[in-house]
């Protein structure tokens, strides 16, 4: 099965008409967050698998000397980042990680590794393209998705997830594949804060909330929904 094909053909379009760009401000905002944290002079940063390219459209504003591209194999994606262009925001429909050699201060991973075949490959090669790099991957598997499979099936038909990891394989892999890491963080999924849709939404939230209070750890373990922003070098 050819797994690049739902990003090419059109379908992932088809199934996520805004390319989830209306996650992009929150995730701009962490990302910013961590980058300033941790970093004092950037020149250029590059995001691989940009999608619409809402998340560099959004941290250029604050990043308004820097050089930003973005990269996707998906010519739909692409178009749509296309939109938001500018003189030192470029968007290209290549393969980044086999297609180009340029390097960057700082590259962006943002909820990419989940749909990648070869992920450890995909990393390996991505050492050599920056100095320091932003991951944020979501946590699928948590004792809700081991109870209820097909929350995670859901995940694999509509936005074309193909691993799911604890927090424990995330940091495996990146030390496998030779990563430091520098920072990193739990992120909240928008149940914890959007206003509950049902009665039974408020009552998942007040639960969440109060277990992730006491243990973010378990929390994530229990729940699930959540992900890790990671900075690295």
């Amino acid at each position: 099965m050819n797994f690049e094909e739902i990003y090419t053909n059109g379908e992932y379009l088809n199934k996520n008409p805004t390319w989830d760009a209306e996650d992009a401000v929150w995730k701009a905002e962490m990302i910013k967050k961590i980058i300033k944290k941790n970093t004092s002079s950037i020149e250029s940063i590059v995001e691989v698998g940009c999608g619409s390219g809402a998340i560099l459209a959004h941290l250029q504003k604050t990043f308004t000397d820097v050089n930003f591209s973005g990269f996707d194999i998906s010519p739909q994606g692409i178009a749509m980042a296309k939109k938001c262009a500018n003189d030192k925001l470029s968007f290209y429909n290549q393969d980044y990680i086999n297609e180009r050699t340029i390097t960057t201060d700082i590259l962006l991973v943002i909820d990419v590794i989940e749909h990648v075949p070869d992920f450890y490959t995909f990393l390996n090669k991505l050492k050599e393209k920056s100095k320091s790099f932003v991951f944020h991957i979501p946590l699928d598997v948590s004792c809700r998705t081991v109870l209820k499979p097909h929350i995670n099936l859901q995940q694999r038909n509509t936005v074309g997830h193909i691993h799911y990891f604890t927090e424990e394989n995330v940091w495996w892999a990146l030390q496998d594949c030779g990563y430091t890491i520098k920072d990193w963080h739990y992120t909240k999924p928008k149940i914890d804060f959007v206003k509950p849709a049902s009665t039974k939404n408020w009552i998942k939230k007040i639960l969440r909330n109060l277990s992730y209070s006491i243990s973010k750890k378990w929390s994530v373990k229990l729940w699930g929904g959540y992900s890790l922003l990671i900075f690295a070098e």
